[in-house]
C-alpha cells in the first residue's frame, strides 16, 4: 500500500530526498544564474525530466517539483517574464506534471512534493495579505495537481516562512519547512530554536534547514531546531538539505556572500564520502528526512542511500554502477588503483584541491542588508547602469 510521507516518518523509515535542480540545470545550459527561475519546466521539460529521473535512479523517493521561485512576482521580477508563454501557472503545472510522470517510473513509492520559496514582495516589504496571495497562487496548481505533500523551503526569515506555512496547511495536506539559515538564527536574530517552534505552531510537521551553508553547519543548526522544540514539548520530524560545498568561512548569510558565489565554487565541492559521513550524523541526531540543496548531484545521493543501505535494507538501482567504498576498483588495470579498493583509504583521504596558491578559505562579502534595505527593494526591469556602478563602487575590488 502507497504510504504518505508522515506514516513513512513515523515508522522510522528513511525517507531520501533529491538534490539542487537550479545549480545542476545552470550548469547544464538550461537555467540563467541571477533569476535561478525554473521557466525550464516550459522550454525544456526534458532536462527537468532527466534530472528527476538521475536522482530518482540514485536512491531519492521524494521528488520535489521544479518550482524554486516560481512565485509571479519572481517570475516578473528581473526581466524574466513572458507573459503569454512562461506564467507562474504554467511553470508550476508543467513542474507538477513532469514530476509525477517521473515518479511513476520508479517502483511506485516515490512522492511527489509541491514547493514554494521566499518572495521578492517580502523582501520589498509587502504586506502579509499581499505575500500570503502569492503563495496561494502556487498552492492552486499543487492541490489541482494533487501532490502529495508541501514543502515551504529557502526562508531566510521565520515570519515570511510561517505565513508560508500557514497557506500551504489550508490544502489539509502535510506541510515541510525549511530555511536557509544557520547557527546564528534568521535575518533578523531570530534563533533556530525559535525558528522551529514557530514553524511547528504554524502548523508544519516537518522541520529543518536547506541550501546556503554545508552540511556541518546545516546539522550544527537542526540541532539547535530539536533542541528548541523539546524545551518547547513540541513534536516534528526533522528534515536536512544542506548545500554540497564545504563553506567553513561563511557568514551569517551563507554561501551567497562567498566571493566565489556562484560561479567558481567547484574547489569546495564536497565527495560521495563527504556525503557519506554527512549522511550518518543526520542519522544520528534523528534527522529521517536526509538530501541536499544546491551542488547535490546524484552521486552524492547515490551516497546517502549507500551508507544508510543497512538501515533500509536496500541499495538504489543506481548502486549496480558502484561498488561499496570503491571495491569496483579491484577490476582496475593499475595496481596502484586497485590498491584503493577499500573504506580504510577513501574514508580516511584528504583530497587535494590541486590549485597552486588556493586560499583555504575566503573573505566573505556580507553587507548586512535584509527586507527593507534599499538594496533589495526588488524591481521588474533589470538593474540599470547606475545602479550597477553603485554596486561596483561598494564591492572590494
Amino acid at each position: 500500500a502507497f504510504q504518505g510521507i508522515l506514516e513513512r516518518l513515523d515508522s522510522g523509515e528513511v525517507v531520501i530526498g533529491d538534490g539542487g535542480f537550479v545549480f545542476a540545470l545552470e550548469k547544464r545550459g538550461y537555467v540563467k544564474a541571477g533569476p535561478w527561475t525554473p521557466e525550464a519546466t516550459v522550454e525544456h521539460p526534458e532536462a527537468v525530466r532527466q534530472l528527476h529521473r538521475e536522482f530518482l535512479r540514485a536512491g531519492s523517493n521524494v521528488l520535489q517539483t521544479f518550482t524554486f521561485y516560481a512565485s509571479e512576482d519572481k517570475l516578473e521580477n528581473r526581466g524574466n517574464y513572458v507573459a503569454e508563454k512562461i506564467t507562474c501557472q504554467k511553470v508550476n503545472e508543467a513542474a507538477c506534471d513532469i514530476a509525477k510522470e517521473v515518479a511513476t517510473e520508479g517502483d511506485a513509492d516515490a512522492l511527489v512534493a509541491g514547493g514554494v520559496s521566499q518572495t521578492p514582495s517580502y523582501l520589498s516589504c509587502k504586506d502579509k495579505a499581499e505575500v500570503k496571495a502569492v503563495f496561494r497562487k502556487q498552492l492552486e496548481v499543487f492541490m489541482k495537481k494533487n501532490v502529495d505533500f508541501l514543502i515551504a523551503e529557502y526562508f531566510e526569515h521565520v515570519e515570511e516562512a510561517v505565513w508560508a506555512v500557514e497557506v500551504l496547511k489550508e490544502s489539509g495536506k502535510p506541510v515541510a519547512a525549511t530555511m536557509c539559515i544557520g547557527p546564528e538564527g534568521d535575518m533578523h536574530g531570530v534563533p533556530p530554536g525559535q525558528c522551529a517552534v514557530q514553524l511547528v505552531k504554524a502548523g508544519a510537521s516537518i522541520v529543518g534547514v536547506n541550501c546556503h551553508f554545508d552540511a556541518e553547519t546545516c546539522l550544527q543548526t537542526v540541532k539547535l531546531m530539536k533542541e528548541g522544540l523539546q524545551a518547547a514539548k513540541l513534536k516534528a520530524h526533522l528534515m536536512s538539505q544542506p548545500l554540497a560545498f564545504h563553506t567553513p568561512d561563511c557568514g551569517k548569510q551563507g554561501f551567497i556572500d562567498l566571493p566565489e558565489f556562484p560561479f567558481a565554487l567547484e574547489p569546495r565541492i564536497v565527495s560521495r564520502w563527504d556525503v557519506q559521513k554527512y549522511a550518518r550524523k543526520a542519522y544520528d541526531l534523528g534527522i529521517r528526512y536526509i538530501g541536499g540543496c544546491c551542488g547535490f548531484e546524484p552521486y552524492h545521493i547515490r551516497a546517502i542511500a549507500e551508507e544508510l543501505a543497512p538501515e533500509r535494507g536496500f541499495l538504489p538501482e543506481a548502486s549496480e554502477k558502484h561498488g561499496s567504498w570503491g571495491n569496483s576498483l579491484s577490476m582496475h588495470t593499475k595496481p596502484w588503483v586497485r590498491a584503493r579498493a577499500r573504506k580504510e583509504y577513501w574514508e580516511n583521504l584528504k583530497p587535494a584541491s590541486g590549485r597552486p596558491y588556493c586560499p583555504s578559505m575566503s573573505k566573505p562579502d556580507g553587507w548586512g542588508v535584509t527586507k527593507g534595505a534599499k538594496e533589495l527593494m526588488q524591481q521588474k526591469e533589470a538593474t540599470t547602469e547606475q545602479q550597477l556602478k553603485e554596486l561596483f563602487q561598494k564591492q572590494k575590488f
